[in-house]
């Protein structure tokens, strides 16, 4: 593919993460060619998160576009897709692939998640912020919830490294229903890891068909794309081929 054709590559970081969760994507891409851009989620409520992920589109990219996002970053990608930028291909990781209507915490309601619990405090630490409205609070990832079960396949110092670093996301923004999916216009890719304890491999595959994407499936957790990135660049790559 000749220089000036490639997509631009963006990509949508989850809850509890940052830009910085691409790093063994990005870095590669760009020593390709690929312009890569990695925009702050902000994890406030999905509609304005969405929203904001489209402005950035539609002001920072030109020509098409493949955009990936990983865990709640999928949902986010679903509402943003059609409506800002030159989508031409999405790419979720390990992620939600909401249909019109649905909530994160929904799809994850009567699963095996390590997050799909009575008490949510037993897995997560809450906490107030400024702004937020009646009802709202922040969730942060416990240290033992990071440890067993949303990147348990990353060695220890990384493991501490997502405790001391991670964005905590608003609950407003899993309990916010879905809009009209992009990924009923436009085709999707999934890689989905078998040893994701957050959201489980069976309500990915089922999330995955129904939305049509071709599917990878990795051995590796929540964090496939830092612990096992070669699926989620052939991912990137073969969403790439498939649009040019």
């Amino acid at each position: 593919m000749p220089e000036t054709s490639k997509p631009t590559i963006v990509l949508v970081h989850g809850a509890w993460a940052d830009a910085s969760s691409w790093n063994a994507i990005s870095v590669p891409l760009q020593a390709e060619g690929f312009e890569v851009l990695a925009p702050p989620n902000e994890l406030r409520g999905l509609t304005s998160d969405a929203a904001y992920i489209a402005s950035f589109l539609a002001q920072r990219t030109s020509g098409p576009v493949v955009l990936v996002g990983h865990s709640y970053g999928g949902a986010v990608i679903t509402n943003a897709g059609a409506h800002g930028g030159d989508v031409k291909a999405l790419v979720y990781v390990d992620a939600f692939i909401p249909d019109e209507g649905e909530t994160v915490v929904g799809i994850l309601d009567g699963s095996t998640s390590a997050l799909a619990v009575a008490d949510p405090t037993t897995v997560l630490d809450v906490a107030g912020y400024p702004g937020a409205p009646e009802g709202a609070a922040e969730a942060f990832l416990k240290p033992d919830t990071v440890h067993r079960f949303f990147a348990q396949d990353l060695p220890e110092a990384d493991r501490w490294t997502i405790v001391a670093t991670q964005r905590p996301a608003s609950f407003v923004a899993n309990v916010t229903p879905s809009a009209a999916p992009a990924w009923k216009g436009i085709p999707s890719w999934a890689v989905l890891g078998t040893d994701d304890l957050v959201i489980p491999i069976d309500v990915q595959r089922r999330m995955a068909q129904r939305a049509g994407a071709t599917v990878t499936e990795v051995d590796a957790s929540h964090v496939s794309m830092i612990s096992k990135p070669e699926a989620t660049l052939a991912a990137i790559h073969a969403a790439v081929d498939a649009i040019s």
